[in-house]
């Protein structure tokens, strides 16, 4: 897959940038250069290899990841924080409908 000058404009228009000829066909190279490594890496096969934990998991043994306990640090505020939001429901915040 490969982007047109075209693509790249509606990309720049969707994400709200202004863009001259000079940075699109800048963007376009780099873009398709990503799709071009994509596709590359797509044609790899796989079939066999199992997923690693850890980059290095393939050389060595038993590797000890260094993780902290997975535990809360800072006490639960949503009661407080959800006082001053326009609305809520059930501990969620509602926000209107922007898209349709």
């Amino acid at each position: 897959m490969s982007l047109t000058p075209s693509d790249v404009k509606r990309i720049a228009h969707l994400a709200q940038l202004e863009m001259d000829e000079q940075h699109s066909a800048a963007m376009l190279d780099k873009l398709n250069g990503i799709f071009a490594l994509a596709e590359q890496m797509q044609a790899v096969d796989t079939d066999g290899v199992a997923p690693l934990s850890h980059p290095l998991a393939a050389h060595m043994d038993n590797i000890a990841l260094r993780l902290r306990e997975d535990a809360p640090t800072e006490p639960n505020r949503r009661e407080a924080y959800q006082q001053v939001a326009p609305k809520t429901e059930d501990g969620l915040y509602l926000v209107p409908k922007v898209i349709e």
